[in-house]
């Protein structure tokens, strides 16, 4: 998809990444302290 030498590719990826990761923290966290905690 992404292209050699591609000006700012790895940049944005890096940065889409973390931010996947971000999210994915966030809903993680957010169920699994749900689950946790079992909502009635």
């Amino acid at each position: 998809m992404s292209a050699p030498g591609d000006d700012g590719s790895p940049k944005f990826g890096r940065l889409l990444i973390a931010l996947v990761l971000a999210v994915l923290l966030i809903v993680g966290i957010t169920f699994g302290s749900e689950a946790w905690l079992g909502h009635p």
